[in-house]
């Protein structure tokens, strides 16, 4: 049994198949949807967005956006996504040290909200190729494996 999966941005689909399972950042914590999961609709944080297909697994860094579930359907419309394969490590690292400057010179509420925006951005894309390039069976420096 699988779930029909549509990850979506305003620019491209990245991809539309089936899939066996799918992890996805919630803003109140990781979410796991299976074949015959509930309804549900909710907001999706800055994180890494996987899905399992035959015993291989795929991820995509997303920045925001929503996911919908509704039976075996689920559309992911992300505010932007990137696979591994696109993520430009450098560009992250700068967008993190400029985020990192910001947050400790900020002058202002929403000069800080924003910088902590892209920080969390820069994060996500980094914990995915981070994730990707580790040996199999070594643990991530967050604990999981």
């Amino acid at each position: 049994m699988t779930i029909r999966l549509e990850i979506i941005t305003a620019e491209r689909v990245l991809f539309e198949g089936d899939v066996d399972a799918l992890a996805a950042p919630g803003v109140e914590g990781e979410i796991g949807v299976l074949p015959k999961h509930a309804a549900l609709m909710t907001v999706l944080q800055p994180g890494d967005l996987r899905y399992r297909v035959n015993g291989a697994e795929e991820e995509f860094a997303v920045t925001g956006g929503f996911i919908d579930v509704r039976g075996d359907r689920v559309s992911v419309l992300a505010d932007a996504a990137e696979r591994l394969d696109e993520i430009d490590v450098a560009r992250a690292e700068e967008a993190i040290a400029r985020a990192r400057q910001r947050i400790e010179e900020h002058t202002g509420d929403v000069d800080l909200e924003r910088a902590l925006r892209s920080l969390r951005r820069g994060q996500a894309r980094l914990n995915v190729t981070r994730r990707r390039r580790r040996p199999a069976g070594v643990p991530s420096r967050e604990g999981g494996a």
